[in-house]
């Protein structure tokens, strides 16, 4: 065997040379998850770099300070950790609220492991999930656009026909009817025209190619607000707070008016149905870096850094229909049709953009985060 090694030119193999071991502080730092030690007098003992980013504050700032610092004393976290210490075992909830001095965050999952050869210490792993269920949203927005311009098409070619034969009979009805039959034939047209409207309304969501250019959104906001102020708003305070050097957006201006307005409205009807004197809407843009869609294999990700937020102080979105805001026949309005916010989700899914929304009672937010317009005249 060592003359047939030798032969084909096999020597010894080459003994395995040792690796330092693997430093297990620097797999803590690079971890994506927020990770926090506390003590037993539930002081940071160590946190990583996610972390520093969860709470909003350096590493520098948050060692050997108390949780309730950044945290409220009441909150469920406490009781977590005391569970974890007394118990022994992991405890997990999930979609909780985190709100503090320094950041305010939903949706969040949080995983207390006690730390058996530190007596007293506790692991707190901390995820927020609000991306994801924000994803959720947009996916939900995007095929209720998607089912509900087929069945635009569908209406507009079946219904609109017969609705005018229809129309034309209760007309000659109404002309040569007595008195008495007069009534109902005029019932009839009513119907039909009502039909119609909400026919047409509904073919707004056929697919049509969207001219897009440079927009301005605040002179957009400025003139949904002078349209809101001196129609359904007028008894509404409005507060603005908005970032004077953004750039355009690339979106089609007409388009983007109707969203705001729908969405302004909404807030306006949600606060006049509440019954409330101090009804606010609070319009404000901003740029947010990292928000970007997910994109088919060698197409590039649409990047959406600026949003433009339309806040109410009316009751709240119910909770049960929340997931389905954007779907076609789902409304909050007792006379409500719908429609309106899903064609808001179509125009935006038409933009390539993104829309979420979060509600609790006394607040509602709707945030659009819309892409950049890029003059192709400039020079790269």
């Amino acid at each position: 065997m060592s003359g047939l090694r030798k032969a084909f030119g096999l020597g010894k193999r080459p003994k395995a040379q040792a690796r330092p071991p693997i430093d297990t502080g620097h797999i803590l730092e690079t971890l994506p998850i927020a990770v926090a030690v506390l003590d037993e007098n539930d002081m940071f003992a160590a946190v990583n770099y996610a972390a520093e980013e969860f709470f909003g504050a350096s590493k520098a700032l948050l060692l050997h300070t108390p949780l309730n610092d950044v945290l409220p004393v009441d909150h469920p976290v406490f009781l977590m950790l005391e569970r974890a210490r007394c118990s022994g075992v992991s405890i997990a909830e999930h979609n909780l609220v985190l709100e503090g001095p320094r950041m305010t965050r939903r949706g969040c999952s949080v995983q207390a492991a006690p730390m058996l050869d530190k007596p007293g210490h506790v692991a707190l792993t901390l995820q927020d999930e609000s991306a994801a269920m924000a994803l959720d949203q947009q996916m939900s927005a995007r095929n209720a656009a998607r089912s509900i311009t087929g069945m635009a098409a569908i209406l507009a070619h079946e219904v609109k026909n017969p609705l005018s034969g229809i129309r034309g009979a209760a007309q000659l009805l109404e002309m040569s009817a007595p008195p008495a039959d007069r009534e109902l034939a005029v019932l009839i047209r009513d119907e039909a025209d009502r039909i119609r409207a909400m026919v047409e309304r509904m073919e707004t969501f056929g697919e049509k190619k969207l001219e897009r250019q440079g927009v301005n959104i605040h002179r957009v906001l400025e003139h949904v607000r002078k349209l809101a102020g001196s129609g359904f708003a007028t008894r509404i305070k409005f507060v603005e707070s908005y970032d004077p050097s953004l750039p355009h957006v690339l979106g089609n201006r007409d388009q983007l008016i109707q969203v705001l307005l729908n969405l302004i409205k909404n807030g306006a009807e949600a606060i006049e149905g509440a019954g409330r004197q101090d009804g606010e809407i609070h319009l404000t843009t901003g740029f947010q870096h990292g928000v970007r869609l997910s994109a088919s294999a060698g197409r590039s990700r649409p990047n959406l850094p600026i949003f433009v937020s339309v806040r109410d102080n009316g009751p709240g979105i119910p909770e049960d229909i929340r997931r389905h805001l954007f779907e076609p026949f789902v409304s909050t309005k007792a006379a409500g049709s719908g429609l309106g916010l899903a064609l808001v989700a179509k125009i935006v899914a038409d933009h390539g953009g993104l829309i979420d929304v979060d509600s609790r009672p006394g607040r509602s937010e709707f945030r659009i985060h819309l892409p950049v317009y890029e003059d192709p005249n400039e020079s790269t």
